[in-house]
């Protein structure tokens, strides 16, 4: 479906990322993974994808908050694969705090790793996606681009804002056959939510299993998280031919938290 595609994943090492890779890979696209883990953590990642898919696999560890390091990047995967067919924009820093207590260096650097990076790499793609007449680009955001919660300011507010960016991206594509949309996932099982489940079972002194039950209960209607594999299988189908109408989208993939 996807064979001679190369698809970047930023944030792709592990988590969500990587399960997005994943399914792109699945689909038989060339991938460029990414993330800031240690090198052999990095490495690894890539080997396992290759050797799990058999497509060719690259990593970068670009620091996203520098833009020179980010058109580095798109310069490696070029020479990779020939050009970024696929953009999945993921990467992400989860910076606490309220709009009182934020820090103004980690206020700046959410801006610059969850928003402008988002920017720039659609930014270094779109002419070879424009001359080649078809891209997908998929920005990754969060129920909390839809609605909103304390102490969390600079998450909010940046995946609040690739709402718009990506309704623009969309607009200023759209006669170009490329397509731009915003992925907005519910409560995923990544290590940073299960450890605030485990911390709410030590804290109660109840099970993790209830304590799992209680988190998702507030959340999701469904009554479960939402699988990260599913939400790879729907940003390789937003690469498909059956999607090629989808633009400019906000597709929540939440279990039903965002049900008026």
């Amino acid at each position: 479906m996807l064979k001679n595609r190369c698809a970047l994943i930023t944030g792709s090492v592990s988590g969500l990322g990587y399960a997005i890779a994943d399914s792109l890979a699945q689909a038989g696209a060339s991938i460029v993974l990414h993330g800031i883990q240690p090198a052999e953590v990095a490495e690894q990642a890539r080997a396992d994808l290759a050797a799990k898919r058999g497509v060719n696999v690259m990593v970068s560890r670009a620091d996203l908050r520098d833009p020179a390091q980010i058109e580095q990047m798109m310069q490696q995967a070029n020479r990779f694969a020939g050009g970024v067919d696929i953009l999945v924009n993921n990467a992400v820093v989860r910076n606490p705090g309220s709009v009182d207590e934020l820090s103004i260096a980690d206020w700046e650097e959410a801006l610059a790793v969850n928003l402008s990076s988002y920017f720039l790499t659609a930014r270094l793609v779109l002419p070879a996606m424009r001359k080649a007449g078809w891209g997908r680009i998929i920005n990754v955001s969060s129920v909390y681009g839809l609605t909103a919660t304390t102490g969390r300011i600079a998450y909010i507010t940046t995946k609040t804002a690739l709402i718009g960016l990506t309704r623009a991206i969309a607009m200023d594509t759209a006669d170009a056959g490329i397509t731009c949309n915003a992925l907005c996932p519910g409560t995923l099982p990544t290590p940073p939510i299960l450890e605030k489940i485990e911390g709410i079972a030590v804290g109660k002194g109840i099970s993790i299993a209830e304590a799992q039950r209680e988190y998702i209960a507030t959340r999701h209607p469904t009554g479960r998280f939402v699988a990260m594999e599913n939400v790879g299988a729907f940003a390789a189908f937003l690469c498909t031919e059956a999607a090629r109408d989808i633009t400019g989208s906000v597709l929540p993939i939440d279990a039903g938290w965002t049900i008026e």
